[in-house]
């Protein structure tokens, strides 16, 4: 009986075609498109376009502020100490952070649902739009980035962190984390159609479980151990570090958060094909 031994071109062949990043890599045109019409779909006949961009984030900034330090009366930090620029710059960071992952988690179930027509097209590559979905939330990330070093350069007299260039470093492990969130949410989301309702009621949990509104020194000793299970409470930490203290992010949190999210995309991506053959029977 002849044993059948793929050549070495095939294995590379074999392993090419089963990667995310090659499939991402191979059909980059069009994920490029399909980035650019999310955006511009975003504020498509709206009066003032573009202008939304900035104009939600600042809403949100000086919404959250007013009520935390004029009615509440918070202060950041655990003596209570500071002005209400300082608690509206730690603020808007953690935030910028959590509404990238809620829009992502939000979008997610609904992806492949909404867009049946793909699922009937062979070829087409059902996973980008897990990756469309990221980069589309990536830029809206990245305008609210815009308003805070304006928040910042107006409280610091122009002073603006240097460690700010190592933002993207810091922000790698939750984009990777993001993409493959987006991959298993879309997946499922076709068989369970609570997917949706429920990932809308696990972001409005988290938004208060997670390190927005107050630093993880604030929390009480004995529960410090529960908020570092929170998957992005180290995100919003070294992203404050990087933001706001010019402080450089943690070594450990980079390399480890890099691989694991690596790794979790690539599973994510191996679930998301083992599910894509029941889609066109479900939807």
């Amino acid at each position: 009986m002849k044993i059948y031994k793929p050549t070495m071109k095939q294995l590379i062949k074999k392993i090419h075609t089963s990667c995310l990043w090659a499939k991402v890599w191979k059909n980059r045109e069009l994920t490029w498109r399909l980035t650019e019409r999310e955006i511009l779909s975003r504020y498509k006949g709206s009066i003032l376009g573009w202008v939304w961009t900035f104009i939600y984030p600042i809403g949100m900034l000086a919404t959250y502020t007013i009520v935390f330090t004029q009615i509440y009366k918070a202060k950041w930090g655990i003596n209570a100490q500071g002005t209400d620029f300082e608690f509206a710059i730690n603020l808007f960071a953690g935030l910028i952070v959590f509404n990238l992952v809620a829009e992502v988690a939000t979008k997610a179930p609904n992806l492949i649902i909404q867009n049946p027509n793909y699922v009937k097209k062979v070829i087409f590559p059902l996973e980008i739009l897990s990756i469309t979905t990221v980069l589309a939330s990536i830029f809206h990330a990245i305008t609210s980035v815009g308003v805070l070093l304006a928040l910042e350069a107006y409280a610091n007299h122009g002073q603006l962190p240097t460690t700010l260039v190592l933002l993207p470093f810091v922000w790698l492990p939750l984009i990777l984390g993001c993409i493959a969130m987006a991959l298993i949410l879309s997946a499922i989301g076709v068989y369970i159609r609570d997917i949706g309702q429920i990932a809308g009621i696990l972001v409005s949990v988290l938004l208060f479980l997670s390190p927005v509104f107050y630093p993880v020194s604030a929390v009480p000793e004995k529960l410090r151990s529960i908020t570092q299970l929170n998957p992005i409470a180290a995100v919003i930490e070294e992203t404050r570090k990087v933001t706001v203290s010019n402080k450089k992010p943690s070594k450990d949190y980079f390399i480890n958060g890099t691989i694991g999210g690596i790794m979790g995309c690539e599973i994510a991506y191996l679930m998301f094909k083992k599910l894509r053959g029941g889609f066109g029977d479900v939807i």
